[in-house]
């Protein structure tokens, strides 16, 4: 994707792509709405989806196809679509890794964090304000989440950071879980940082996955061999940073709680 101007990409808008925005609003509320449908309790959405023969990730996969049609709107389709699989337990490493093959690893991994934080944010306010009761039932017996709880009271953003940095708890969850919890918005909000080693992780994963659909195509770099050997240099130095923060923050975090 090219490096637009937020002029350029107004520019660029026209009648056709404005449809197609649309529609994918359209299909987006439509997975909201089957989420609430089909799940009457979130955590449990793979489970029902089997039952019901309801398939998130096929979902999503079209959506992403869609995306990449929709040229300058992509971006702004991906983010919107991107916070509203996070507030409905829909699985974000399906979006995350496909972002590395429509924008590229910076770009994707700019529009993950943008969405992922967004959508973290939304589900942070709908856990303390609108569904608080039922999200301390669901973790009422988690003693991990009581510590965090309890940690947080201490230290809030410290706490926030590293268990981004450190995924050991389900995200979506996480996410309304610190709604009931102490923790102000603004250091919540300044805690997702933490999401960055592991969003540039598996969005480069999908970017090389991008690109090595490239070969054989008009579209293959003049010379792939130099341009590999960088991309799995890249790949393997991303990786050892990403488990290497991963463990300093776990370690943190079980000393905290």
């Amino acid at each position: 994707m090219t490096k637009l101007t937020i002029i350029q990409i107004f520019k660029s808008i026209n009648t056709r792509n404005l449809q197609k925005f649309f529609s994918l609003s359209v299909l987006i509320l439509l997975i909201l709405a089957s989420a609430l449908a089909f799940n009457t309790d979130p955590a449990l959405a793979q489970e029902s989806a089997n039952l019901n023969s309801f398939n998130p990730q096929a979902i999503l996969r079209d959506s992403l196809q869609w995306i990449d049609s929709l040229g300058a709107l992509g971006a702004i389709a991906f983010i919107a679509l991107y916070i509203i699989a996070s507030v409905a337990f829909f699985p974000g490493s399906i979006l995350t890794l496909g972002a590395g093959v429509i924008f590229g690893a910076v770009w994707g991994s700019l529009y993950v964090f943008i969405g992922a934080t967004l959508g973290a944010t939304a589900a942070f306010l709908v856990g303390r304000y609108l569904a608080r009761g039922w999200v301390a039932r669901k973790i009422a017996d988690n003693k991990k989440f009581a510590a965090i709880d309890q940690a947080v009271g201490r230290e809030g953003l410290k706490i926030v950071l590293l268990t981004r940095l450190s995924p050991i708890f389900p995200f979506n969850l996480l996410n309304y879980a610190f709604g009931i919890t102490g923790v102000s918005l603004k250091d919540y909000f300044i805690g997702s940082v933490g999401m960055i080693p592991g969003t540039i992780m598996y969005v480069y994963i999908g970017s090389l996955a991008g690109n090595l659909a490239m070969i054989g195509t008009e579209a293959q770099p003049t010379n792939p061999t130099l341009q590999w050997a960088i991309r799995i240099l890249g790949l393997i130095a991303t990786v050892a940073v990403t488990v290497y923060v991963t463990r300093i923050a776990r370690k943190a975090l079980e000393e905290e709680l």
